[in-house]
């Protein structure tokens, strides 16, 4: 930015709003932003994009993202998307299927894999499906286990070796990126722990 002739806290002000992985919590941060009148709003997330659309119609929203922004519906097209999106996405359920490939050459062994989904994202839904497609090319037996909380991501965890899972998938999600999910560990045929680290 400073490149751009932008000095931080004196031509250009940042307003950070983070909402911890809760999405319930963005359409009142997205709302804060409006009020306090910014020139742009970022967002990491589709979720973040959603409420940021629903907040305001006139401030430019950008995404730094992944998502498929046409499917959900979000932007006409990713050439022109008109209204006031704007922005990049990775795409990154593309992805999926790849990610299982390397997973079932990373573990050949696993006939059992478990998905983690945070159902409160609005790409759940895409991700499960991806994700079954994969496993089932592969002749892998698929469970999925959905957290939106500290204490299901315990009872989800506490599952694995009930189900006989030989490898877990985790959905890229901002709550279990956000430090939640930084201290669980698991090994198949071990008893689920928590790291005190």
């Amino acid at each position: 930015m400073s490149e751009g002739g932008y000095v931080k806290g004196q031509s250009v002000v940042i307003e950070y709003r983070w909402a911890e992985g809760r999405y319930d919590r963005l359409p009142a941060l997205a709302a804060d932003l409006v009020g306090h009148k910014v020139d742009v709003i970022a967002t990491g997330s589709l979720a973040g994009l959603q409420a940021a659309k629903s907040a305001t119609s006139t401030i430019p929203v950008a995404l730094f993202g992944g998502g498929d922004l046409v499917a959900l519906g979000l932007v006409a097209s990713l050439a022109r998307p008109g209204g006031n999106l704007t922005g990049f996405t990775t795409m990154s359920l593309e992805l999926n299927p790849k990610r299982l490939e390397l997973l079932s050459e990373l573990v050949p062994q696993a006939k059992v894999t478990a998905l983690l989904a945070n159902p409160n994202n609005p790409q759940t839904e895409a991700v499960i499906r991806d994700v079954q497609d994969a496993v089932r090319a592969k002749g892998v037996q698929l469970h999925t286990l959905q957290a939106g909380t500290e204490s299901e991501i315990d009872g989800a965890f506490a599952s694995l070796d009930q189900l006989h899972a030989g490898a877990l998938v985790v959905m890229c999600d901002a709550f279990f990126s956000a430090g939640a999910s930084s201290s669980w560990h698991w090994q198949p045929a071990m008893p689920f722990r928590r790291s005190t680290m």
